[in-house]
Formats: structure tokens, C-alpha cells, sequence
């Protein structure tokens, strides 16, 4: 029994190119190496004596950076290949790690800091649209799954990495660490990936997409808001709630951490098998978007129970099975929707509604935090969730019309 439900889960991981693999592989050094962010504004607060006000301003410098970064990734993407462009983004963004330990005043990290993200994050929609490469179209959802099986391992592993550098060596090492990392994948990639052209394979829906540019694609920004949404919620994860964690119910880093933890064994479990059988049953991207974000208000609904310490728990399963059901298959429609030859573009701001979500997500939960308190702010979460929801039935509506 035992045996054949590991032959089950092992199975999931059949079809895939060798390329894929490596792009996995290389992902998943790329992630595990990149520790500095977590412990950026401690580094800042701690180390180089910043106000929270200037911590504050460093981080969205950082954030915007980001953003620019996605778009310009996208479009260079569509002009000269993504692979120049995943090259160019590692190998250059880890010479600036080198670099940025150097700078210590305000004004040198605001600016650093924006520098260095416009260029690190080039690599991601490039790396999604190599996806399209790289895979099969009947392969596409499920290698963006394994991508982000690897992104979980790395940021698993980079934080415990990193927590313990800085014990031996100081925060300096970070730097050090996540720069090379960035130059040992890229050159694996390089020495192991021959450049391909983008398949001219497409699915059945993919030719139906009649836009010709993704500013005109009306129903690409509805589904746009519903990932920035989605997102913006979940980043509670990594801001308002391990502080809720010790403030409302005394737990430790540790106690915190294991929850983190529990996080990443559920996608490490269970994402790659439920996104399977999902594409075998053949259930409509959409539908599955919206069970995730109704997931994902109930886990904020559920916290609002804040009598008992095992509703942290619950509420954690739930918002990562919605994380599940939301991210790979979002992913994959944006990829999907996008025309031949806009790819690039599609998936630039696809990736900026992320990093536009991880801006928001931390600013206005603090502010709701600071002025109402924590059980307005999960009220808040949970019903923008909803709103997310709402607006997949109306996009189901739309793409019927659209292709009836």
C-alpha cells in the first residue's frame, strides 16, 4: 500500500525534459543561496542603524526595483531570447551582491537596493517563458509546479543557511554566499542548456486569444487583480502574522518557524500530485483559482478565533492548500493567455502584480495592524480574498463569451 502510493507520488515527476530538470536544479541553488532577504531589514535595523522609517524607504526602493525588473525582464525576453536575458540577470545581480555589502549609508542602499532588484528580477519572467520552451504544452502546468517545488526548498533552506553564516561569520558572509549562488547556477545553466527557441506548439485555448497587445486584454487585468490579491494576502505569511504568532500567543522564532515549516512540507507533499490529478480530470484553471482564493479567505476568517493557538494551525493548512490550488495554475494561465511572441510581456506583469503585492501586503497590514488592531486586519485579508472570488465567476463569464 505504503509502496504504491510513493510510486504514485514519484510518477508526478515522470515526462519531463532534461532541461526542465536543470532549470529546476538551478533554481533551486538560485533560491537556497538567496538568504540576505530575510535577514535584510534585520542587517539594516541591526547592523547599519537605520530608523524603521529608513528601513521602510530601503524596502520599497527595493520593491520598485523589483517591479521595474519583471517588465523589463518580459520585454527583453520577447526581443533578444530569454536565455541572454537569465544569464545576463544572474551572473550580473551576483557581482552586485559582491558589491552591495560595501555600501552603508541611505541614500548608496536606496539605490543599490533598486539596482540590484531591476536586475535580479529580469530573471523571472524570462525563466517562465523558457518554461514554454523548454516543456511540453501538456507538461507546461506541471513544470511550473516542479519551479516552484524548488523555490520552496531553497527558501526552506536558505533562512536556517543563512541564520547560521551570520553566527559564524556576520552578515558580510550573506552577501558572499548569495552572490556566488547566483553565478554557480547560471554557469550550470549555461555550460548545460543549449538556447531553444520558443515551440511554436499551442493548446486549444491559447489560440483562441484574439488580443494582439496585453494593454487591450481586458480579461487578462481582471485575472491580474485576482493574483495580486491572492498574493497580497498571502504575504501576511512572512509580515503580520509571526508577529501576531508572539504577540497574541507568546510563541517563539522557533515556534513560528515550525509553522513556516509545516508550510513548506504540505507544498513539498502535496502540490505536485493534486496539481496531476487536477490536469488528468482536466478542471478548468479558473474553477481551481477560485477554490484557492475561497480557501485563502477562510484562513483569515478562521484567525479571527483568537481564544486558541491551534487555530494557527488550521489556519495554515488552509491558506496553503489555497496557495496550491492558486499559484501553479495561475501561472499557467497567464502563460497560456499570452499571444505568440507577447509571452515575455504577459508574464513581466503577471510578476510584477507579485512584487506590487508584496509592497501593499506589508504596508497596508501594518497600518490596518497599528490603527485597528489584528482581528480588523484578518477581516480585511479575508474578504478581499472574496472579492478575488468574485471576480474568477465574473472572468468565467467573460472567457464563455469570449469563446462562445
Amino acid at each position: 500500500m505504503l509502496r504504491t502510493a510513493f510510486q504514485r507520488y514519484i510518477n508526478n515527476f515522470k515526462g519531463f525534459s532534461r532541461e526542465i530538470w536543470i532549470l529546476t536544479i538551478i533554481t533551486f541553488i538560485n533560491r537556497a543561496g538567496t538568504m540576505v532577504l530575510p535577514f535584510l531589514s534585520k542587517y539594516l535595523k541591526e547592523d547599519l542603524q537605520f530608523t524603521y522609517g529608513e528601513v521602510g524607504w530601503i524596502m520599497v526602493s527595493f520593491g520598485c526595483g523589483s517591479m521595474l525588473g519583471s517588465w523589463l525582464g518580459g520585454k527583453l525576453s520577447d526581443k533578444i531570447g530569454f536565455y541572454k536575458v537569465m544569464i545576463f540577470s544572474l551572473f550580473t545581480s551576483g557581482l552586485f551582491f559582491f558589491i552591495i555589502q560595501f555600501i552603508t549609508s541611505f541614500w548608496g542602499l536606496c539605490l543599490g537596493m533598486f539596482s540590484i532588484m531591476v536586475i535580479a528580477d529580469m530573471f523571472r519572467p524570462a525563466m517562465f517563458v523558457s518554461l514554454g520552451a523548454y516543456a511540453k504544452p501538456e507538461n507546461r502546468t506541471r513544470a511550473l509546479t516542479l519551479v516552484r517545488l524548488a523555490v520552496n526548498l531553497g527558501f526552506a533552506a536558505g533562512p536556517a543557511l543563512g541564520g547560521l553564516i551570520i553566527m559564524g561569520i556576520g552578515y558580510k558572509g550573506l552577501f558572499w554566499v548569495d552572490g556566488s549562488s547566483c553565478i554557480v547556477a547560471i554557469l550550470i545553466f549555461a555550460l548545460l542548456v543549449k538556447e531553444k527557441k520558443k515551440t511554436d506548439h499551442k493548446d486549444t485555448y491559447h489560440e483562441e486569444v484574439p488580443v494582439t497587445s496585453v494593454f487591450k486584454d481586458k480579461i487578462f487585468w481582471i485575472f491580474l487583480f485576482v493574483s495580486f490579491v491572492t498574493a497580497m494576502i498571502f504575504f501576511q505569511l512572512f509580515t503580520a502574522l509571526p508577529l501576531y504568532h508572539h504577540e497574541m500567543f507568546g510563541m517563539t522564532e522557533f515556534q513560528t518557524g515550525l509553522l513556516m515549516t509545516l508550510n513548506g512540507l504540505l507544498i513539498f507533499l502535496l502540490e505536485m500530485p493534486i496539481v496531476s490529478y487536477l490536469e488528468r480530470k482536466k478542471v478548468a484553471k479558473l474553477k481551481i483559482i477560485l477554490w484557492g482564493s475561497l480557501l485563502m479567505a477562510v484562513s483569515f476568517y478562521s484567525l479571527m478565533i483568537n481564544i486558541w493557538s491551534g487555530i494557527l494551525v488550521i489556519s495554515m493548512i488552509l491558506i496553503s492548500v489555497g496557495e496550491m490550488f492558486a499559484f501553479p495554475f495561475s501561472n499557467s494561465f497567464a502563460m497560456n493567455r499570452a499571444p505568440r511572441g507577447h509571452e515575455g510581456r504577459y508574464m513581466a506583469i503577471y510578476t510584477m502584480s507579485f512584487s506590487m503585492a508584496h509592497i501593499v501586503s506589508s504596508k497596508m497590514g501594518m497600518e490596518i495592524i497599528g490603527h485597528f488592531g489584528y482581528q480588523v486586519n484578518w477581516f480585511v485579508m479575508g474578504s478581499f480574498g472574496i472579492l478575488a472570488l468574485i471576480c474568477c465567476i465574473w472572468l468565467q463569464k467573460l472567457i464563455k463569451l469570449e469563446t462562445s
